[in-house]
């Protein structure tokens, strides 16, 4: 995997040059080694809801990255897989492995990550949003912290620096993570804060849209609709059946 992750300015964050054992999840049979596969991630309202409080009350937004996040599900029924080519044991080519935790690949492996994660926020005090089940909060005498989860990655809201701080340091104890600073770009929104509150922007997608189509010279419209065409209004004609 050869990947960069880019800023909306266009500077680098981190690349990605590694390599995964990926799993031949395609051999497994639903209902036989496995059943439901679904993973319930942030929705976009509720991450702008949480940014709308975030503004309001002049809160920060930090963001952390979960690394290799599909490595932390555990297993409930006996996986084996084959031996990796190149690196099977000398003289115990014909034997399996005897998969200990989740790898890429396999069909319930978001499911088991999330299942994961969602123990170790309500262990740690965390209560479930009723309207969002990737929306965790924390609510204390010395203040509150909102978290919002897709898939492997994370934004945190806290009313001060101290529950901010505790909730990066019990996530980081549990799981792999790299810090990645205050919120600029999260899910392609560019976040901007201004002295009236936070911007959403998607206008670095929408460039980056138009130059890999070679769409560059385009102009600027209020309204993305052809100007010449002449639109009439639809007249259909009602047809009565009798039965």
């Amino acid at each position: 995997m050869f990947k960069r992750k880019m800023k909306a300015d266009g500077s680098i964050v981190k690349y990605k040059n590694k390599a995964r054992l990926v799993i031949k999840g395609f051999r497994q049979k639903e209902g036989v080694d496995y059943f439901d596969t679904y993973s319930p991630v942030t929705r976009i309202t509720s991450i702008r809801l949480v940014l709308a409080i975030a503004a309001l009350r002049n809160l920060e937004v930090h963001q952390i990255d979960v690394k290799t996040a599909f490595l932390n599900g555990d297993l409930e029924n006996e996986i084996y897989i084959e031996q990796p080519e190149g690196f099977s044991a000398p003289g115990k080519e014909g034997k399996l492995c005897k998969l200990v935790k989740s790898l890429y690949g396999l069909k319930r492996a978001s499911k088991k990550w999330y299942q994961k994660f969602d123990q170790v926020m309500l262990n740690n005090g965390f209560k479930i949003n009723e309207c969002d089940k990737c929306v965790y909060v924390k609510n204390k005498t010395r203040g509150y912290v909102i978290l919002c989860l897709y898939v492997d990655d994370i934004l945190i809201v806290g009313s001060n620096d101290k529950m901010i701080k505790s909730t990066k340091d019990m996530l980081k104890a549990r799981f792999d993570m790299k810090y990645i600073g205050l919120a600029d770009v999260f899910l392609g929104i560019k976040i901007n804060r201004t002295q009236h509150g936070l911007v959403l922007s998607q206008s670095h997608y929408v460039d980056k849209i138009l130059e890999k189509f070679n769409k560059g010279d385009t102009s600027v419209a209020q309204t993305p609709v052809d100007t010449t065409q002449h639109i009439s209004k639809y007249r259909a004609m009602l047809v009565s059946s009798h039965i």
